[in-house]
């Protein structure tokens, strides 16, 4: 069967098309089995899974939640439009305003060590992610952080979460592998080794159950024939195993799903999934979240001055260097918030271009007018330079677009120093923030994200912004129950920074999957990960 070309999702009021990209079926080779059992292989990058990420709870890495889907369910399901379904909660009600969520939990849902899921697991899990000593960043931020109030036990299958103010992301929040749920007996027996993962360790009520880990090799996840719950009523899957190899090497992916070793890939790069073979499918679905971005930390150095990071955003010539390295799968970023993402303001695109006359005004008004022999500027005897932290592992395409940025910056004389460091080292750096810039981007489906990059609180505010108006407004955004209030606060929160750059967006990525013929059925979720609820292989 001839290839098929790779599809883009691109604007989120279709959100439904955003995520339905369900694969269209290729008829496997006579004589397989018929799709009740076997075995399918998946390669993922997976390169920091062993650094202590296996656990979605603590993790701040995708590729966490992306495999551990098959372990940890969710008390509600977000559908392709946006709005939720019942899952592992059969109903619910919010309050008026929006400070109790009350849960009425299915009766007949086990974890698959034999404990019962009910309102105490509930509340041992989420009381787990905002005690201190879990130490978790990503999922504590979407249970409230300090805005939750706690969990109460109203009975056996009765569970109300509440917060000391409206909280109007968590349904959202409530949906993702992060709030997902672990035996309550790991949690009390083994709650220290879940970051390491493992079976018996690594336990939750989900369609898998993970048997087999090899850290930086492959992770084995066995089928759960008790699963009847999944989010649509799913039973247990068709197929018997999921093995996860974890191929950190992008080429070592495509090889993989383009021979049959592998029949899915993730996070393959548009290079090479343009050149895969007759019988892949390719899948390409937009993130929604904060794009690919370049953070400016106004606290160490010279981004103190609002001038140096205009000059610094206007003197890159992003358009073209997106479009050559990403080969035109992955469209230019021009907000802080991505074009799938609710609340998105289309009107900043186009407004801030190229133009290097620009950034050189800047830089002279900032009083960088001289230059030493390298056509570095200078101040007072200063280069103007910056030194830019990156985290490992770094794609080359990334590297490549990296390369074109300190290119285009010399240009205007700003030298750009960039370090790939390793996970202990970057985090040395970034703990107390003894850096000019950093990168990456941040998936996620509510806006609210926002908060963690920009209030001054924020566990992932690398720019360091400090404004009471923008704490204010982030605190109005995350407490209204009302979207269309919510949307105008955070058109107001991207029409600032693409005045004040705190945050340089780049580009938009995409979850680019490969898919091989023997696989029937694949769906995505919002984010652009496989989901395996009805699948079948061969």
């Amino acid at each position: 069967m001839p290839a098929h070309p790779a599809r883009r999702v691109l604007p989120f009021a279709a959100l439904a098309a955003a995520t339905a990209l369900v694969l269209s079926a290729c008829a496997g080779p006579a004589g397989q089995d018929d799709g009740d059992g076997g075995e399918l292989v998946w390669s993922i990058e997976g390169a920091n899974l062993s650094a202590g990420h296996m656990d979605p709870q603590i993790s701040q890495l995708d590729v966490s939640g992306m495999v551990q889907r098959a372990v940890l369910d969710s008390l509600v399901f977000q559908e392709d439009d946006g709005s939720f379904s019942p899952w592992l909660a059969k109903d619910w009600e919010v309050s008026a305003d929006s400070t109790e969520y009350t849960f009425t939990l299915r009766d007949d849902v086990t974890f698959t060590d034999g404990e019962p899921f009910d309102a105490a697991a509930v509340k041992a899990n989420f009381d787990r992610i905002v005690d201190p000593e879990t130490a978790s960043a990503q999922a504590a931020s979407m249970l409230g952080a300090d805005f939750y109030a706690g969990t109460e036990v109203v009975d056996d299958h009765t569970v109300k979460v509440s917060f000391t103010q409206p909280y109007a992301p968590f349904l959202q929040a409530a949906s993702t592998p992060q709030l997902g749920f672990y035996s309550p007996a790991v949690l009390e027996e083994s709650g220290d080794q879940l970051k390491a993962g493992g079976p018996d360790i690594t336990v939750g009520t989900g369609p898998f159950v993970l048997t087999e880990y090899t850290p930086d090799q492959e992770i084995v996840y066995t089928r759960n024939d008790d699963y009847a719950w999944g989010p649509h009523d799913e039973k247990a899957p068709k197929f018997e195993t999921l093995r996860v190899e974890i191929q950190p090497e992008a080429s070592v992916r495509a090889g993989v799903v383009e021979s049959g070793e592998a029949d899915l890939a993730s996070n393959i790069p548009p290079n090479l999934a343009k050149d895969l073979g007759d019988g892949i499918t390719v899948d390409s679905v937009e993130y929604p979240g904060l794009p690919y971005s370049l953070y400016l930390n106004q606290k160490y150095g010279v981004f103190a001055d609002e001038k140096v990071r205009q000059a610094f955003a206007r003197g890159i010539d992003i358009d073209p260097a997106v479009k050559e390295i990403f080969f035109g799968q992955f469209p230019r970023a021009w907000s802080i918030l991505g074009s799938t993402t609710p609340g998105y303001d289309a009107s900043l695109e186009k407004s801030w271009p190229f133009d290097q006359d620009a950034a050189n005004t800047l830089l002279d008004e900032a009083g960088w007018t001289e230059r030493n022999a390298d056509g570095i500027r200078t101040k007072d005897g200063q280069p103007l330079s910056v030194r830019w932290i990156a985290y490992t592992p770094v794609p080359d395409d990334r590297a490549a677009l990296a390369n074109a940025i300190q290119s285009d910056l010399k240009e205007i004389g700003f030298d750009v120093k960039r370090e790939v460091l390793e996970p202990g080292a970057y985090n040395e750096q970034y703990g107390p923030k003894t850096f000019d810039l950093t990168d990456w981007g941040f998936s996620g489906v509510d806006p609210d994200l926002l908060r963690s990059h920009l209030h001054t609180d924020g566990f992932q505010n690398a720019a360091q912004v400090s404004d009471p108006e923008i704490d204010t407004l982030l605190d109005e955004a995350v407490a209204s129950s009302d979207q269309s209030a919510r949307d105008a606060i955070y058109t107001q929160l991207q029409e600032w920074n693409a005045t004040y750059t705190a945050i340089v967006p780049l580009y938009s990525p995409s979850a680019i999957t490969a898919v091989g013929e023997r696989v029937k059925g694949l769906d995505y979720d919002l984010y652009g990960r496989p989901l395996f609820y009805d699948v079948s292989v061969g």
